[in-house]
């Protein structure tokens, strides 16, 4: 039987992921599931062997695939448009492993074009002879969808990277090759030309974007409905029509999402957003979140706090969603502290912890606060603590240290003068952190931690 792929098979150099990227579009035979979970392994081979030969790209710390693809030296290399593409495969593959989101044989199959289009890009660099080509759906076989547990998917993807060697292992042993295969990128850079075929701009910003949502949990008909009607938009009929709407458990609505076209600017829509919000609060009595997306960039508003409008990485979870419209009513306004004298004494430690209340009340996210050694910068850190979960402005805390004895330090000073907040020290891993209100990590431990999670 052809596939897509077979391409591979005429560069040994490419053995690592041409059996897996082929292995990938015959597995649509099993299921979507099982093709998005093979897709994305193929992907994580390839951008593997990427890194593998060539000398242009800088080892990030970690060797998964979510470091790989952002570190900055992968990404000045490849072609840009093949950046979300790369993406897409990776989330959809964790779609598979981590959620009970049905995968359709539609999305497997844009997985399959993306993960094609990225093995065409290293052919078209690494290659002695490169020929342009087409991804031919008519080469993919249909047949019943096979229904697959959750857990034996799971269970295939923890078994297809048990095995996987240290790239740094790989780099050593490929020295003389990585030399000649970096030089011939370059070159053929400069002879070949190279485009990113695409699929309909449309029906792919909408599976980028649908993706999105399953991937925080939300199912598509049930909690997120799209294209729902609205009245009383500032029009000649009144009527609006929302993109997506995310409903809680209640019934009301949690956010509304206003989607724009990948050559758009997700800013754009705002306005629009807003107007939709406006008419679902009047409707509901409950104003929504709002969120802007392109199906690439997410941009997030709570406009009922004068927060500013910032980029986030995906829709949140309902929880999130719930937890942030919950906390309007909860927040109590940061005004006439009382700030606890048997943790901040000084009258310079009051002053800064006033001055940070002050800036997140002015609707600030970020603020620095600089003092000497022994001043009691760690006292300063629990009295703010200590006031903005008092206030209901924050739930869970993370403190984190570039040492491992300042983090076991904080811990036990936390501990002792806020004896009522959960801790966990992640470098221990005696503590649960799904227990625990604060965590305390050094910066690479919280990052391995987040890896372990996600494994993008």
């Amino acid at each position: 039987m052809c596939t897509n792929f077979d391409f591979l098979k005429q560069n040994k150099q490419y053995s690592s992921f041409a059996d897996q990227a082929i292995e990938a579009e015959k597995s649509l035979l099993v299921s979507s599931a099982t093709g998005a979970i093979l897709s994305r392994r193929a992907l994580e081979l390839a951008v593997r062997w990427v890194y593998s030969f060539d000398n242009a790209l800088i080892l990030p710390y970690q060797d998964n695939i979510s470091s790989l693809i952002h570190e900055h030296s992968f990404q000045n290399i490849i072609e840009p448009n093949l950046f979300p593409m790369i993406k897409y495969v990776i989330k959809l593959g964790n779609v598979g492993v981590h959620t009970n989101n049905v995968i359709k044989r539609d999305d497997a199959v844009l997985s399959l074009r993306n993960l094609f289009e990225f093995c065409k890009w290293i052919d078209y660099c690494y290659s002695d002879e490169y020929k342009d080509g087409v991804f031919d759906e008519t080469l993919l076989e249909k047949s019943e969808e096979q229904k697959r547990r959750p857990e034996d998917l799971k269970d295939l993807y923890e078994q297809l990277s048990a095995k996987d060697r240290k790239l740094e292992e790989i780099r050593k042993e490929k020295e003389e090759l990585r030399e000649q295969l970096s030089a011939a990128r370059l070159s053929n850079k400069e002879t070949r030309s190279f485009k990113v075929d695409k699929a309909t701009e449309a029906q792919t910003r909408k599976k980028y974007i649908d993706i999105s949502f399953k991937e925080a949990g939300w199912v598509l008909g049930a909690d997120c409905l799209e294209e729902v009607e609205v009245k009383g938009m500032p029009n000649p009929t009144g009527l609006g029509y929302v993109d997506y709407i995310l409903f809680g458990n209640d019934g009301k609505p949690l956010a509304v999402v206003e989607a724009k076209k990948t050559s758009v600017d997700p800013l754009v829509g705002s306005q629009q957003a807003k107007l939709y919000a406006d008419c679902l609060h009047n409707q509901y009595y409950q104003r929504p979140l709002i969120f802007t997306t392109n199906g690439f960039e997410v941009f997030y508003t709570d406009d009922s706090l004068g927060y500013p409008r910032r980029r986030v990485s995906g829709v949140f979870t309902k929880d999130e969603l719930q937890l942030a419209v919950d906390r309007r009513k909860q927040m109590k306004p940061l005004v006439n502290l009382e700030i606890n004298d048997y943790i901040t004494n000084r009258p310079y430690q009051k002053e800064a912890v006033t001055a940070v209340c002050e800036a997140i009340a002015n609707k600030h996210r970020k603020m620095l606060i600089v003092q000497a050694t022994g001043s009691g910068k760690t006292r300063v850190s629990i009295s703010i603590v200590d006031i903005l979960s008092r206030h209901n402005y924050v739930k869970n805390v993370l403190f984190l240290a570039d040492r491992k004895a300042l983090v076991k330090q904080a811990k036990k000073n936390f501990v002792n003068l806020l004896p009522n907040m959960t801790c966990c020290n992640l470098i221990e891993g005696k503590d649960s952190p799904e227990q625990s209100r604060m965590i305390f990590s050094t910066y690479a431990t919280i990052m391995n931690a987040i890896d372990e999670r996600f494994r993008e």
